[in-house]
């Protein structure tokens, strides 16, 4: 499909979304607002509509349309057009019904919805989209902003990989990058990408395994609470057991252990030791294949009152000091929960 055919006119956006309206918004982030709004042929749309003062310019606009019309797969928000009219720039995507994940797994109420069988299946869907992005599609797309809030439920509960407007598409035989304009979310972002600006299919796998570890936990990688003491959650020094959490009343202890097993093997600090995301689905789905012991755990945020919530944009060269790595701790509480996850 060209890019002439998913224009959308202003007018017909405006209409659908009721003007805009504050009734009609969905949610609002660092690049603008998202609003709800319904097409004559009563179809559902988000829309996503840039802020006149966004740090996303014209190039990062049309990176995102070009990136995501070429993109078709189940665990991928749908791109269906764009608008670039009265110094406006909006996105059309499908609608996807159930908000974003950080909604679910982070609310004490509604995460009692989510069992291990609807966490694993979550898991699995983020890790096939992703493994889309960087293998099976006819480019290479380096995410860059992997994180709970950029995935979207879809009303069975399926997860779809939203927000594309920091991707990067590499050439195929193109293995890593570097900037020196670091963006993306605290607590997500691999410790070389922040240290240095160096980017890869691999700090893709690292933010997918602080998800996986969240999912399992229902706390963010900066929240987490053990005996009402805040600990880092890639840091937390302590049996995995206390890293699952308590609404997961049933499930196979077995298997969530497993998945705690592959979310460290993709935070690892060294980025030869992470598994490509082809590795980690064959992980996923088969019983069948061994997991190696994770090494030297990652960098992890040490000053809590940053918090894996707040979005960043800024130059590599001024993180000194904001990144730590206590390695004795971090040492001995992934040795004790790989113990853990072998154990039957």
């Amino acid at each position: 499909m060209s890019t002439e055919a998913l224009q959308f006119d202003f007018d017909s956006i405006r209409v659908a979304t009721n003007n805009f309206s504050e009734a009609n918004t969905l949610g609002r982030g660092g690049f603008g607002a998202v609003y709800k709004g319904r097409r004559w042929n009563k179809e559902d749309i988000a829309v996503k509509r840039l802020s006149k003062d966004s740090a996303q310019g014209d190039i990062e606009f049309k990176n995102e349309v070009i990136l995501v019309a070429k993109l078709q797969h189940r665990n991928l928000v749908r791109l269906l057009g764009f608008c670039l009219e009265r110094n406006e720039r909006l996105l059309v995507y499908e609608f996807v019904s159930n908000a974003s994940l950080d909604h679910f797994i982070f609310d004490p109420v509604k995460r009692t919805d989510l069992n291990w069988e609807t966490r694993y299946k979550i898991i699995v869907g983020i890790g096939r989209g992703l493994l889309y992005l960087h293998e099976d599609s006819r480019l290479r797309i380096i995410d860059r902003d992997l994180k709970a809030n950029n995935i979207l439920l879809d009303a069975e509960l399926n997860p779809k990989i939203a927000d594309f407007g920091m991707a990067r598409l590499f050439n195929i035989d193109q293995t890593q990058a570097e900037t020196s304009r670091v963006v993306g979310t605290y607590g997500y972002m691999a410790p070389e990408y922040v240290m240095r600006g160096h980017f890869s299919v691999k700090s893709d796998v690292y933010s997918f395994g602080v998800l996986v570890l969240e999912i399992i936990s229902g706390h963010k990688n900066s929240s987490f609470r053990h005996e009402g003491k805040l600990e880092d959650l890639l840091g937390y020094e302590g049996i995995s057991s206390n890293l699952i959490d308590p609404m997961l009343r049933t499930g196979s202890r077995p298997e969530i252990m497993r998945c705690i097993h592959i979310g460290l093997l993709c935070v690892q600090q060294s980025i030869a030791d992470r598994p490509t995301m082809a590795q980690v689905i064959q992980m996923l789905t088969s019983n069948s294949v061994d997991l190696p012991i994770s090494s030297q755990p990652a960098f992890f945020m040490y000053n809590h009152g940053i918090g894996s919530s707040s979005d960043m944009s800024l130059g590599f060269e001024s993180n000194s000091g904001i990144i730590g790595s206590d390695q004795s701790k971090s040492n001995s509480a992934h040795k004790s929960i790989l113990e853990n996850s072998t154990t039957r």
